[in-house]
């Protein structure tokens, strides 16, 4: 009999890909969302099938699946700025109450769960690459904490479940990904410069655009992810692409690709506590998993910027 899995925020941009390749390898998919920022048309493809659910459910309430589970992924919460910052109760509630639901279905059902953490857990780092043995440089009470202090909660709870209780469980540190169904809307740059750049509107870069970030492809992203889940590991693995640019490249590079030279700059002030650098150390996941990303940013940006063009 297949393997069954529950993606929480299986409706969302990374829980979308991630039903598309459980149900490539042959389980049983549950998606779970309560499309807060997810959008049932990234899952609608996957409706007609047999080895496909979809539960309309919000995980910070009590969590119920019918029948036996193997994993569980959970990956629902608000994960841009400008939705935290709008949400800012709601992403608290589903790093903690939802993840203390999740844990305590897998405890009930004996499966495996995956919680997805992420890269702002080191803040605005003063150890660069980032790798998993650093504690970061995070402000609990800045307006980036709801988002940074949730994940950093979900690590903590899910650690304790698993010394205390013996449950299987493995954390997965995200760095910066894009790719097809993102929102143009979400606030990201990357999707931000797509959008203004096909409108041709001027680019909107924070700060001074020195600040880097690390783009990372989501077919690798979730090659990395499916793998350590299948591994034994269970402290927090970096997924992510090592290739840093400043955030002004990235945008220098969308409007050369939209084809929009003439596209100026519109610098505009930093947001409080945006991490001035951001680069994974992946020496972990290549040692462990075997994995490193493989597609470039460039073929990236060109898949990403097909999906948009019916978008805009």
């Amino acid at each position: 009999m297949s393997k069954r899995v529950l993606i929480t925020g299986g409706a969302g941009f990374l829980g979308s890909h991630l039903c598309d390749r459980f149900i490539r390898e042959g389980y049983q998919v549950i998606a779970m969302d309560n499309l807060l920022t997810g959008n049932i048309d990234n899952i609608a493809h996957l409706f007609p099938l047999k080895e496909f659910e979809y539960y309309h459910h919000d995980v910070t309430k009590f969590v119920h699946v019918p029948g036996p589970l193997d994993y569980i992924m959970h990956f629902a919460s608000p994960a841009s700025p400008i939705d935290y910052l709008k949400m800012p109760i709601q992403t608290l509630k589903v790093g903690a109450l939802g993840t203390h639901n999740l844990l305590g279905l897998a405890r009930e059902k004996k499966a495996r769960i995956l919680v997805a953490s992420t890269s702002e857990v080191y803040g605005d780092p003063q150890v660069h690459p980032q790798k998993e043995d650093y504690w970061g440089n995070v402000n609990p009470v800045g307006p980036r904490g709801v988002y940074d202090e949730a994940k950093r909660f979900m690590e903590a709870i899910t650690m304790a479940y698993h010394n205390f209780h013996g449950l299987e469980t493995r954390i997965v540190r995200i760095f910066n990904t894009f790719g097809p169904r993102m929102r143009l809307d979400d606030g990201r740059a990357l999707p931000t410069f797509m959008g203004q750049a096909m409108r041709g509107e001027a680019i909107s870069v924070f700060g001074d655009g020195r600040q880097t970030r690390s783009f990372c492809y989501v077919d690798d992203l979730v090659e990395g992810i499916y793998r350590l889940l299948l591994s034994d590991y269970h402290l927090p693995v970096n997924i992510g692409n090592p290739d840093e640019i400043p955030v002004l490249q990235l945008a220098e590079e969308i409007v050369k690709l939209v084809g929009n030279p003439k596209a100026s700059i519109d610098y505009q002030p930093l947001p409080e506590d945006d991490p001035k650098i951001r680069q994974p150390d992946i020496t972990l996941a290549k040692k462990l998993l075997g994995w490193e990303p493989v597609v470039p940013r460039a073929e990236g940006l060109v898949r990403t910027l097909a999906y948009f063009k019916d978008k805009v």
